[in-house]
């Protein structure tokens, strides 16, 4: 499979899943944007590691919580690479307060990146898509958006973004732009390994190299596979395979 001609924005792409994916992408042959809002110097890691694989990557400071920046933002790469081919919305943050106890301005924040950021970029670049008859949008949700544990607010954004999804597609079905969802299991990140190592057994946890592989695969999927799916490692591996 390659994806080389193809450009692709993940969002949130500085560590974690959203560089994993970024990774991926590239390793396929496709020009990829980075994104992040505070941390630079990891993101300008990802940006040396593209390069040093050959890759043709674009680093842009976005607040994805903040429409005029997100417009900007596919703007930048619009202009740098004539279109947008896979919108990757990963870009997200949580709260670990009992909903009782939270702020709401809190509460207003994590709403605004995890959902309300998700509908910025898409809404930005919907209208190029529609236009060529073509595109792909990747929306990343969690099993926190099904299983009642942990953050309330965050569960909240992200079967938020499942149903969201879902109507995104259907509003589509006319059209050859997919939108689908991802929904990974607790993933062995940089951030989570660190704070929770020693406390709790993540032997079978999902490596975020997973998500990179078959969110490639699902960019280079027809439409009608996978448009308003949510994709657990379950039926991933059932529509495509094995990851390695």
């Amino acid at each position: 499979m390659s994806l080389k001609g193809k450009t692709a924005l993940v969002t949130g792409s500085s560590r974690g899943l959203g560089k994993a994916i970024a990774l991926e992408f590239a390793a396929k042959g496709a020009k990829v944007a980075i994104n992040y809002r505070a941390s630079e110097g990891e993101a300008n890691e990802v940006v040396k590691e593209i390069k040093a694989m050959g890759g043709e990557v674009l680093l842009v400071r976005a607040n994805i919580g903040d429409a005029v920046q997100v417009k900007n933002l596919i703007d930048t790469i619009t202009q740098k690479w004539g279109q947008l081919d896979v919108l990757v919305n990963n870009a997200g943050i949580t709260s670990q307060e009992k909903f009782a106890e939270i702020p709401i301005e809190k509460w207003n924040l994590v709403v605004n990146v995890n959902l309300n950021g998700t509908a910025y970029c898409s809404h930005a670049v919907l209208p190029q898509m529609i236009a060529r008859n073509s595109g792909v949008i990747i929306n990343m949700s969690s099993i926190l958006a099904t299983r009642i544990q942990y953050s309330v607010v965050y569960g909240a954004t992200k079967i938020a973004l499942e149903r969201y999804t879902q109507g995104l597609a259907h509003e589509l079905r006319r059209t050859n732009i997919s939108a689908t969802c991802m929904k990974p299991f607790f993933s062995k990140t940089e951030v989570v390994t660190e704070f929770l190592d020693g406390k709790m057994d993540m032997s079978d946890w999902e490596e975020p190299e997973m998500w990179g592989k078959y969110c490639t695969m699902m960019a280079d999927a027809e439409p009608q596979i996978t448009t308003g799916k949510i994709f657990d490692q379950a039926l991933a591996v059932k529509t495509f395979g094995p990851w390695r």
